[in-house]
């Protein structure tokens, strides 16, 4: 085989737009497994989110990584076992500029979800994810600051017509310390510098010694670039954003399996291309 890990992203490349994984997809999965290869996802979600579906993906041992790549959960284990959080000087100021300009904001922990608004977005978040927010009266900054709270991540839900926008005024007027990113077309998503899916690749690398050049990884959005860049084998669903497919190799979209078809065509096949951008 070219690649011994494969890393997929879960929502918009591994899953389907209704929620479902193929069987195609897990058998094509359990069999690269049977070849010797290691199967993980990279996800924006937060723990809770994730694990029923690491078990649906039959992922017993080793790391699941959550929130961009800042939270390791170990499967076997059942533990966290890395968390990088925002500094509280600089996670309150960034939720006070949003509070600002009155938007719906979640706020992360790793076990919880915190927002200032219950609406059609949020209830259409949970049941995709299956998480239910906790809904703060008073100020989302001033509750972060009196609980004390170790804050992963602070998501703004936006329609997606003001998405990118949003995105490219965040990451101008909050600089380096920052890490703004998207991982749906309603979703801006804010990490502390460093925090991203690249550094799930240096940790899978170290943690079971395979070189960069033999992991694999699968996205379909701006979040996953790091990702894709950092990893040997590159590989883009066609549902994916330009971006990401400029730097990858092009497969099928999640609804046509794209992940089982890479498995099958790149890397069970010792087809070399797939380092290719294309």
């Amino acid at each position: 085989m070219n690649y011994d890990l494969f890393i997929s992203d879960f929502d918009g490349t591994l899953v389907k737009g209704d929620g479902t994984i193929s069987d195609h997809s897990k058998e094509v999965i359990e069999e690269y497994r049977r070849r010797g290869g290691i199967f993980t996802v990279c996800t924006g979600r937060m723990v809770p989110s994730i694990l029923p579906r690491a078990e649906e993906l039959n992922i017993k041992t080793g790391p699941v990584i959550c929130f961009q790549g800042s939270v390791v959960y170990d499967m076997g284990r059942r533990e966290v076992v890395s968390a990088g959080y925002f500094p509280q000087q600089a996670a309150l100021p960034l939720i006070r500029l949003l509070e600002g300009e009155g938007l719906h904001i979640h706020i992360y922990t790793v076990w919880h979800l915190y927002t200032n608004r219950r609406d059609g977005m949020l209830e259409a978040y949970e049941r995709v994810c299956g998480v239910k927010g906790e809904v703060v009266g008073g100020a989302l900054a001033d509750f972060a600051e009196r609980e004390k709270l170790d804050i992963v991540k602070v998501l703004v839900m936006v329609e997606p017509e003001k998405r990118e926008a949003l995105r490219e005024r965040l990451s101008r007027h909050l600089g380096e310390g920052y890490y703004v990113t998207s991982s749906s077309d309603w979703l801006v998503e804010v990490m502390p510098a460093g925090e991203n899916k690249g550094k799930a690749v240096t940790f899978l690398s170290q943690y079971y010694q395979i070189p960069a050049s033999r992991i694999a990884a699968a996205g379909d959005q701006l979040n996953d670039l790091p990702m894709i860049e950092a990893a040997g084998g590159k590989f883009a669903v066609a549902n994916g954003v330009e971006a990401l497919k400029r730097a990858a190799t092009l497969i099928p979209s999640n609804e046509e399996d794209g992940v089982a078809y890479a498995l099958e065509h790149y890397v069970m096949k010792g087809d070399a291309r797939a380092s290719e951008g294309g």
